[in-house]
C-alpha cells in the first residue's frame, strides 16, 4: 500500500497516523495519506521561514524564470497530473486536464508580476521633496484547500504568493492529496527553492495549527461556508489575513426569449460535469414563463444522454462522486426532495456501472417544480442534482437569486440586451455571466463572491490576489543641499 508523505523543506516527509485514499470508480482503498498536526506544521514554518529570508530578497527575474519554467512544467505533465486528479477524485481525465489549464492561466499571470508590482513615484510633492511606493511579501502563508479541484484551487493561491516573494504552506484535502505532492516535485524542478514551497497533509489539527501558528502571517481557504466562517473567525482572531471562500447555490436564469437548445446543453454541462462538485455547479434552473415546458424537455432529454462511468475510460462525461458518503447524502437528497413536492423528471438514484458495481456512483437527477423552501433548493447538494424553479418574471427571478444567502456566480440565457444589463446591474451576486454558465473570470480578474460565498473581503487571484499576499510601504524623501541646510519646522512638510 503506497503511503503519501508530507512534502517539507524540499523533500518527503513521514508520519506516523495515516488515513485511507480511495478509487472512487471502484470503491477501493488505493493509498494512506500521513496526517499531520501541530509538529508537523511547527517544521514546515521552520523550513518556510529560513526560505523566505532568501526568496523574499530574490530578484524579480529569479522568480519570473522560477514561474516560467513551473509553467511549462505543467503543460509537459498535464496528462499525467489529470490521471492523478481523476484516480482519486472521479472526475473524468478531460475535465481534470480542464482545471489544470486554468490554474496554470494564474502561473501566467504570475510571470508578469514585473510589471503588476511596479510602484508609483510623485516628485516634488513639497519643495525637495518626492514620495514613491512599493509593496513587500508577507512572510510564510499557508492555503487549505477542497477535495474538489486538487489542482486548481491551489494553483489559485500559491503561484501569486511565491511569485510576490512569500514562502508557502498547502494544506490540501486528505480525500486526493497526491495533486499536492506532485507539483510541489514539479516547483524543485523549476527551480524553486527548497523550503518556499510546502505540503503538509492532515485533517482538523492540521488546519487549527496553521490557523493559530504565529508564524503564518496569512490564510487562504475555499471550502463550505461554515468551515469559512470558522477559519476567518480563528485567524483573525489570531492576527492574521484572511482569504475564506464559502459555499454557493448558484442559478442560471432562462428567459422565453433564449435559445432553448442551447441554454439547456450549456446549463447540463454546468450542472452535471464533475458530477456537480464544483462550487460554481448550476445547481438552479429558474425557468422564466413560457419557457418552462420547453426547457425541462430539453433537459431531461440532455440528462439521459449523460454517459456515466469511470473519470479514465473514453466517452464518459460524469465519473463517479468522491466518496461513499457523498454518493449516500446526494440520494438522500434526491429522496427528500419527492417527499416534499418536487417531480423527479430524471432519477439518478442507484446507478450501477458494469465493472465498477462498488464505485461511488450516481445518475444526474433533474427535479421539477422547486420551491424556494424546498431542501433541495436552500442546501447545497454538492452532486448532479439540478432543480428547476419555475417565475413569472425576470424581477421575480431576480428577487429570487437576491433571498438566497448565497452569491457566488448565477447566468442569464437571453437574446435581449437591456434583460442582460437590468440583470447584471440588479442581481446581488459577484460572479455573472450572460449566456456563459459558469463564469469562472480569468486570472487577471479576482475570483469572489458575494454575502455568505465570501466570508470577509479578499477574493482570490487577480489584482485582489496581490494585493492580498503584499503590503504596501510609501516613502517619503528629501537630499538637501549641503549649502542650503534648511531649518526643522513643526509644520508638515508638503505645506511648503
Amino acid at each position: 500500500m503506497t503511503t503519501i508523505p508530507h512534502w517539507i523543506d524540499g523533500a518527503p516527509a513521514t508520519g506516523e497516523d495515516t488515513a485511507p485514499v480511495f478509487n472512487p470508480a471502484t470503491g477501493a482503498e488505493q493509498a494512506r495519506v500521513v496526517l499531520g498536526g501541530a509538529s508537523d506544521v511547527d517544521t514546515a514554518v521552520a523550513a518556510a521561514s529560513r526560505a523566505f529570508d532568501t526568496w523574499s530578497e530574490s530578484s524579480l527575474t529569479q522568480r519570473t524564470q522560477v514561474m516560467f519554467a513551473f509553467r511549462q512544467l505543467l503543460l509537459d505533465h498535464e496528462e499525467e497530473l489529470g490521471r492523478i486528479i481523476s484516480a482519486e477524485h472521479g472526475k473524468t481525465v478531460d475535465d481534470a486536464r480542464g482545471e489544470i489549464v486554468r490554474g496554470r492561466e494564474v502561473v501566467e499571470f504570475a510571470c508578469g508580476l514585473g510589471d503588476v508590482l511596479k510602484g508609483g513615484f510623485s516628485d516634488q510633492v513639497s519643495r525637495g521633496v518626492d514620495v514613491h511606493n512599493f509593496r513587500r511579501p508577507l512572510g510564510v502563508v499557508a492555503g487549505i484547500t477542497p477535495f474538489n479541484f486538487p489542482a486548481m484551487v491551489p494553483l489559485w493561491m500559491h503561484p501569486i504568493a511565491i511569485a510576490t516573494g512569500n514562502a508557502f504552506i498547502l494544506k490540501p484535502s486528505e480525500r486526493d492529496p497526491s495533486a499536492a505532492n506532485f507539483v510541489a516535485r514539479l516547483y524543485k524542478k523549476a527551480g524553486l527553492p527548497d523550503g518556499v514551497f510546502n505540503v503538509v497533509h492532515g485533517g482538523k489539527d492540521a488546519v487549527d495549527a496553521i490557523l493559530t501558528h504565529p508564524g503564518i502571517r496569512a490564510v487562504s481557504f475555499v471550502g463550505s461556508t461554515p468551515i469559512a466562517k470558522y477559519v476567518h473567525e480563528t485567524a483573525t482572531a489570531h492576527g492574521k489575513r484572511v482569504q475564506a471562500l464559502g459555499g454557493a447555490k448558484n442559478h442560471a436564469v432562462v428567459l422565453p426569449d433564449a435559445d432553448l437548445e442551447y441554454a439547456a446543453n450549456h446549463i447540463t454541462a454546468g450542472a452535471y460535469g464533475s458530477a456537480g462538485e464544483r462550487c460554481m455547479a448550476v445547481s438552479v434552473a429558474v425557468a422564466v414563463g413560457d419557457a418552462a415546458d420547453g426547457l425541462v424537455q430539453v433537459l431531461e432529454r440532455k440528462a439521459r444522454e449523460i454517459r456515466v462511468g469511470p473519470g479514465d475510460t473514453p466517452g464518459t462525461d460524469m465519473g463517479p462522486l468522491v466518496t461513499k458518503a457523498a454518493q449516500e447524502r446526494v440520494e438522500n437528497a434526491v429522496a427528500t426532495a419527492a417527499a416534499q413536492g418536487a417531480t423527479v423528471v430524471v432519477d439518478g438514484r442507484g446507478l450501477k456501472v458494469e465493472g465498477h458495481e462498488e464505485g461511488f456512483f450516481t445518475g444526474p437527477s433533474l427535479l421539477d417544480h422547486v420551491t424556494a423552501e424546498m431542501d433541495a433548493y436552500k442546501e447545497e447538494l454538492f452532486g448532479p442534482v439540478l432543480a428547476i424553479v419555475r417565475a413569472e418574471s425576470l424581477d421575480q427571478a431576480i428577487g429570487l437569486i437576491n433571498a438566497n444567502p448565497y452569491g457566488n456566480g448565477t447566468a442569464l440565457f437571453t437574446a435581449s440586451g437591456e434583460a442582460a444589463r437590468r440583470f447584471q446591474r440588479n442581481v446581488d451576486v459577484g460572479m455573472i455571466g450572460v449566456n456563459v454558465p459558469v463564469p469562472v473570470p480569468m486570472s487577471y480578474y479576482s475570483f469572489g463572491g458575494w454575502k455568505d460565498s465570501l466570508i470577509g473581503d479578499s477574493p482570490i487571484h487577480g489584482p485582489e490576489g496581490i494585493r492580498f499576499y503584499t503590503r504596501p510601504k510609501v516613502v517619503t524623501t528629501r537630499w538637501p543641499r549641503t549649502a542650503q541646510q534648511a531649518a526643522a519646522g513643526f509644520n508638515f512638510p508638503t505645506s511648503s
